[in-house]
């Protein structure tokens, strides 16, 4: 488990590799992560945007930003978590996610939450990469 603290939004992150849906000999790598997002702080907050940076094996980076997560833009009173999954695709055997997410406190004050880094490692990891 992953986990990181900013403002009083604690961020918690599960990656799980897919191997039923991964294709290792077509360079196609599947991981699942589960976040809990945790407000510990004494305001409320609003998650409005997510960005995240997927690096590969190779050092290949994509950015991907987006409105809320999975679909929502989660209100999180002192003392609520948020829990959500989703995936990832890469075409090698390993890689690291990080990102942050754009929240909003009651007050109207945006700051950024750190996703921490997490580690995208599969039992395929230690082929060569070409």
């Amino acid at each position: 488990m992953y986990k990181t603290e900013t403002r009083g939004v604690v961020i918690k992150v599960e990656p799980d590799f897919l191997e039923d849906e991964s294709e290792p000999a077509e360079a196609r790598f599947i991981w699942a992560y589960t976040i809990e997002i945790e407000n510990t702080g004494d305001d409320t907050v609003q998650l409005l945007s997510r960005e995240w940076e997927i690096t590969d094996a190779r050092g290949r980076t994509e950015i991907v930003r987006g409105e809320g997560v999975v679909g929502e833009q989660p209100v999180l009173k002192p003392g609520e978590r948020f829990r959500y999954t989703s995936g990832a695709p890469l075409t090698t055997a390993s890689g690291f996610m990080r990102g942050c997410y754009t929240m909003e406190s009651s007050a109207g004050d945006r700051f950024s939450a750190t996703i921490p880094a997490f580690a995208l490692d599969t039992p395929y990891s230690a082929l060569t990469v070409h």
